[in-house]
Order: structure tokens, then C-alpha cells, then sequence
């Protein structure tokens, strides 16, 4: 019982570090990356659908993301989609493709992104420990009700702190990475 308590905690923690390096994967760091454009969508014949399933996205530069749309009619559309997000770059479009600078950051800029960043690790540090207090509930509730001794619940209780301790030093290092990233002129 101990064990699939520890195995759905452990699922929804690695879960939640996934989310984070999602999100984190979409802040600009002054670099191209096509995870940029992961969190924009285009109305692609009445469906919002994403840029990477409508386009080929590719990096000839570091600081220059090129979109070619299979479909050459959706150039506007991408284009309008972009402009609305809140990317804060202005696509360049030529007829056949478009062409994204991304800007070098400022030093104001960065600092504020690494703000973003550390508000976005804490709400991920107390998504995890709000696990971690429901699957110390579930165990208290099983000794409680006889179905553990006391002893298995004071090591289920530890082996849940234990997974905890594990993600929040993992949320811990992507932010430490990222941080880096964004601050690396």
C-alpha cells in the first residue's frame, strides 16, 4: 500500500519537474531555440493548432529562428500569431518563410527573466511539498486505520520526504541552470 502511495507521489513530483523545464525551455534567453514557439498557436482552417505542426522550424544562426510553413497560404496567419504572443519579437516574412531575430537581452531584462524564473521554481517547490503533505495524509489515514503498523507509516512518512527532498533539489538545479543561461552574455 506504502508503495503505490510512493509511486503516484513520485509520478505527479516528476510531473511537475517536467512542467518546469517546459516552461523554462520556452523563456528566451537571448538564443534561438524552436522551443520558443511551443506555446504559440495558429488558427489553422478553424483549429489553434501549434507552429512545429504546421512548419518547419529551424536554427542557421544563433540568434535566428526560420518558420516554413508546408502550407505556404498559413505565412499570414503564423505571422498574426506571432505578433499576438507575447514573444516580443517581430517576424520578418518574405513570401516563402519567416525570419525571427531574437534580440540581444539587456542586463534590466535578464535580471527580470530570472526573477520570472525563481517565482516559477517556488510555485513548482510548493506544488511538490502539497504532494508530499497528501501522501503523508494517505499514510497517517492508513495507520490510523490499522492497515500499517506504526513503524511502516514513520518510513513510508520518511521514504515520502525523501522523494521530496529528491525533486525540489532537481527544481533546484534546473533554476541554478537556467539562471545561468539567462545571465550568460
Amino acid at each position: 500500500m506504502i508503495e503505490d502511495i510512493l509511486r503516484e507521489t513520485e509520478a505527479k513530483m516528476k510531473k511537475t519537474v517536467d512542467v518546469l523545464s517546459r516552461e523554462f525551455a520556452a523563456v528566451r534567453a537571448g538564443r534561438a531555440t524552436p522551443a520558443l514557439l511551443d506555446r504559440i498557436t495558429v488558427d489553422y482552417y478553424g483549429t489553434p493548432t501549434p507552429i512545429n505542426q504546421m512548419a518547419t522550424i529551424t536554427i542557421p544562426e544563433p540568434r535566428l529562428i526560420v518558420i516554413q510553413p508546408w502550407d505556404r497560404t498559413q505565412l499570414g496567419a503564423i505571422e498574426r500569431a506571432i505578433l499576438k504572443s507575447d514573444l516580443g519579437i517581430t517576424p520578418s516574412n518574405d513570401g516563402n518563410l519567416i525570419r525571427l531575430a531574437v534580440p540581444q537581452l539587456t542586463q534590466e531584462r535578464r535580471l527580470e527573466l530570472v526573477k520570472g524564473l525563481r517565482r516559477k521554481a517556488e510555485e513548482e517547490r510548493v506544488a511538490i511539498r502539497n504532494l508530499r503533505r497528501e501522501a503523508n495524509d494517505m499514510v497517517r489515514e492508513l495507520k490510523d486505520e490499522g492497515e500499517i503498523s506504526e513503524d511502516d507509516g514513520f518510513r513510508g512518512q520518511a521514504e515520502v520526504q525523501k522523494l521530496t527532498d529528491r525533486y525540489v533539489a532537481e527544481v533546484d538545479r534546473a533554476l541554478e541552470a537556467k539562471e545561468k543561461e539567462v545571465m550568460e552574455v
